[in-house]
């Protein structure tokens, strides 16, 4: 596909081309020119109001359904949805069934998604069945394509096997994950533990069982070495320990989902389940430190935190409905609600590097991997914006800024409908 892109803002602090209009010139996957007023015959011209173009974007923390729950989401719809949301890459999370924990697991899930226009950076687990009591084939994982390790949204309660992961991992240059609740200071929890939840009766989960859990991580990492991402961190507390980790020299990285930077306990007043999430929603005060702590560069990525629920499971009593919200659609609105555009580019991109996989210029003769959208449309979401199969989203009714257009990845062009 030959396509030039026509009067496209680039944004990109490291190009000497940053916020500049200039025209793409795109042959075989590969940036063949960029510059004023390109022509070139047989090539097709992409001309969009306001077009800006960054590096593409990457989400770190994606659920499906397929395998197993394929009524929730599947692969293929899933990446459509993510390119069309501007997301050229994903790492998805092992939720499915069976839970991606053997090499054939990660074949399968690549083979899937092989001719998608985003990219499936399958994240194997780090335990077997995600049951936290004997490591999974991580070696045999990584060999076949997994990025990282991880049980997505729970802890592991025993220290010995983390410490042994993050030791082993070391061999192959791996990463763990590590996600930071302890499930016995959350007990029956299910929203954060405050005035709000004492308000409306609902069992609250203490900051503590977080803070707690990521100081015993941070010791294991100083202890064993190697590299450790922290998911969706929420409160301040975790913030400062994760500052302090990394001036110490610890190589730790870090993400905040996107509810947790917009939305507050504030909204759980109607019991909406839509808003059941974890970790849970937090007061205004930690949602502004969490902004300030991205703003600051100790938050490393941002994520949408995708996770689709079917209705069977999210449309019930709200102490037994399960967590999660989808993000995909409503992500860059949302966030230009509240950060500067560079910032989001930034936190959306950085996140290949931490991963370990190739973030490509926009430059001459580099590989063409980019995110085309418009900063300043404003809109509201509704339902009418939803594509993904399961509905249960935490931004519905939110007035949004901005909006993707779609991506250029893998030598396909994949624009919103």
């Amino acid at each position: 596909m030959n396509l030039i892109f026509k009067n496209a803002i680039i944004i990109d602090k490291n190009s000497p081309f940053h916020k500049q209009a200039v025209d793409i010139q795109v042959e075989g996957g590969i940036i063949k020119k960029i510059g004023k007023n390109i022509k070139a015959d047989d090539f097709e011209t992409i001309e969009l109001d306001n077009l800006h173009i960054s590096k593409g974007w990457f989400d770190s923390s994606v659920s499906l359904g397929e395998p197993g729950y394929e009524d929730r989401e599947t692969i293929a719809n899933g990446l459509d949805v993510a390119a069309q949301s501007g997301f050229t890459d994903i790492a998805l999370q092992p939720t499915g069934n069976p839970i991606a924990e053997r090499q054939a697991d990660i074949n399968f899930l690549l083979s899937k998604s092989a001719h998608a226009a985003t990219k499936l950076h399958p994240i194997g687990a780090l335990t077997k069945n995600s049951e936290g009591k004997d490591i999974a084939e991580l070696f045999d994982m990584k060999n076949a394509g997994a990025i990282a390790f991880g049980d997505y949204n729970k802890s592991i309660t025993d220290a010995g096997i983390l410490k042994i992961a993050l030791q082993y991992v070391q061999d192959f240059n791996g990463l763990v994950i590590a996600f930071a609740q302890d499930s016995n200071i959350k007990g029956k929890g299910v929203v954060h533990e405050g005035i709000v939840s004492t308000r409306l009766g609902l069992k609250g989960i203490p900051a503590l069982a977080e803070e707690l859990q990521i100081a015993r991580n941070l010791y294991l990492l100083e202890y064993t070495g190697g590299k450790m991402h922290i998911p969706t961190v929420s409160t301040a507390k975790s913030v400062q320990l994760i500052r302090e980790a990394k001036a110490k020299g610890l190589n730790v990285t870090c993400s905040v989902a996107i509810h947790n930077l917009i939305l507050t306990d504030e909204v759980l007043t109607d019991f909406d389940t839509r808003y059941k999430v974890m970790p849970p929603l937090r007061p205004d005060a930690e949602r502004k430190i969490l902004i300030d702590a991205v703003l600051d560069g100790t938050i490393d990525i941002i994520t949408s935190d995708h996770n689709p629920i079917d209705i069977e499971n999210k449309k019930l009593e709200f102490d037994l409905a399960k967590d999660g919200t989808i993000g995909f659609e409503s992500a860059f609105g949302a966030l230009q609600t509240i950060l500067p555009l560079e910032v989001i580019v930034e936190k959306f991109t950085a996140g290949k590097i931490v991963f370990g996989f190739a973030n490509h210029d926009i430059a001459e003769d580099s590989v063409a991997s980019f995110t085309l959208f418009n900063p300043d449309t404003h809109w509201t979401f509704s339902k009418a914006d939803i594509k993904s199969k399961s509905k249960n989203s935490a931004f519905l009714g939110l007035a949004l800024k901005g909006k993707a257009y779609g991506i250029y990845n893998q030598g396909k062009l994949l624009l919103n409908e």
